[in-house]
């Protein structure tokens, strides 16, 4: 199959968008298809044989300088215009505008796809796409309406209202996902709550979970580093739970000699970074970011337990790497998380979301028992390598391509068309 993958932003490390793209893309063109990517800023790394297509917006939110004003020089069309008008009015485009450019790309070029597959952006654009006679897929790792729920709740005063403005986007996806025949997610979970935040119609969604390298995310073959404590945390945003990680953090290391590693890029004036000063932890927590996967297959390696504190999760990646690396866990009752490392606690100890107070006691717990830990590592790593793999993800991601072709050629009475479309 010929296959255009879109994704409005795709972080190349510790970004869900990026490491989706990067390895599901890998993985189809090593079953044999071809695979063009469609991303704007920050772009992705990809692998040999994945080609991509620069959809530049304004990048208006890019480091170091977010929020910027472009250039008077820099807008190039109607787009450009609608990109900064939105962010000067409190509202967040990328999704809009992003689907717009790559309507227009992929309406000049539609004989020479098969099938389009959405990374989460759905912007009105796509819909156009249906129309230009393409087969549409989108995923929904999970719906940002909980991500602004959170948000709103630890808001306060007239950042409330920037807030909802902010996520004005959401009614725009709603509008689309309802609109798209065939959507994947990542987890039950999210499959439920897709369905209650999007009303999205039965039969729309087939749950196909992410999947990790094994051969980067492996058990180490030197000793761990005493007492430390890894934690991924691609945004710094309360959905993350990063405060209570702190909070636990700050308790344990009244106890015992213990090192936090966060791989989050924290804003110096942001929360998260206030909190570790006023802690009195500045001496015990690493931030790092923008680390390759072989490093932080290594470093999620060297730590004797990882931490997701998250108060929802969709799916979460850094559950699976963790466990990938033979680390135990302790991670949050919520979302995906319990479906992910698995209900009976044999790869991790799960606690109530928002509570420091659990979350140091599971922390001391795995930290205290050597045996313990060396039980919940293998039990993790065996289920990663039973359930998550990319090369069983594109294999059953093509399988849908397949399927929602075949029915788009049935429904719109273009069936003579399938066999040299669908040709691998």
């Amino acid at each position: 199959m010929r296959i255009a993958l879109l994704s409005y932003r795709s972080k190349p490390h510790c970004g869900g968008q990026g490491v989706y793209v990067r390895h599901l893309s890998r993985e189809l063109v090593s079953l044999g298809h071809t695979v063009e990517v469609f991303s704007g800023q920050p772009y992705p790394e990809l692998d040999p044989g994945v080609a991509l297509t620069k959809v530049p917006s304004l990048d208006l939110y890019r480091d170091p300088d977010p929020f910027r004003t472009p250039h008077l020089r820099e807008i190039r069309d109607g787009i450009d215009v609608l990109e900064v008008a939105t962010m000067w009015t409190a509202g967040f485009p990328e999704p809009l505008t992003f689907s717009l450019r790559a309507a227009r790309l992929l309406g000049k070029r539609a004989a020479e796809f098969d099938v389009v597959h959405d990374n989460q952006s759905l912007g009105y654009g796509l819909l156009r796409l249906v129309k230009a006679g393409l087969p549409l897929v989108a995923t929904i790792h999970h719906p940002i309406t909980r991500d602004r729920d959170v948000d709103l709740a630890a808001a306060r005063g007239r950042r409330k209202l920037s807030l909802r403005r902010w996520y004005g986007f959401l009614r725009m996806q709603g509008r689309v996902a309802r609109r798209i025949p065939a959507l994947l997610t990542v987890s039950k979970s999210s499959e439920q709550d897709i369905r209650t935040a999007f009303d999205v119609p039965d039969g729309r969604l087939q749950t196909i979970p992410l999947g990790v390298d094994t051969e980067i995310f492996a058990p180490p073959s030197t000793p761990r580093v005493p007492g430390r404590i890894a934690c991924i945390a691609s945004a710094d945003m309360p959905l993350k739970g990063v405060a209570n990680l702190l909070e636990a953090v700050a308790k344990l290391r009244t106890e015992r000699t213990v090192e936090l590693v966060l791989v989050s890029k924290l804003d110096p004036a942001g929360r998260s970074a206030r909190l570790i000063e006023q802690l009195g932890i500045a001496d015990i927590v690493q931030t790092v970011s923008g680390v390759d996967d072989d490093e932080l297959g290594r470093l999620m390696a060297s730590a004797e337990v990882a931490a997701v504190p998250s108060l929802y999760e969709g799916f979460s990646l850094p559950a699976v790497e963790a466990m990938s690396c033979g680390t135990p866990l302790v991670a949050t009752r919520t979302g995906a998380l319990p479906e992910v490392v698995g209900e009976h606690g044999d790869a991790a100890l799960l606690v109530e979301p928002g509570d420091s107070e659990a979350l140091a006691g599971a922390l001391a717990t795995l930290l205290d028992d050597a045996a313990l830990r060396e039980r919940m590592g293998t039990a993790g790593r065996a289920r990663v390598l039973e359930r998550y793999s990319w090369a069983a993800v594109a294999a059953r991601t093509a399988q849908f391509y397949a399927t929602t072709i075949d029915r788009f050629h049935q429904e719109n009475g273009t069936g003579e068309q399938k066999e040299p479309r669908t040709a691998c």
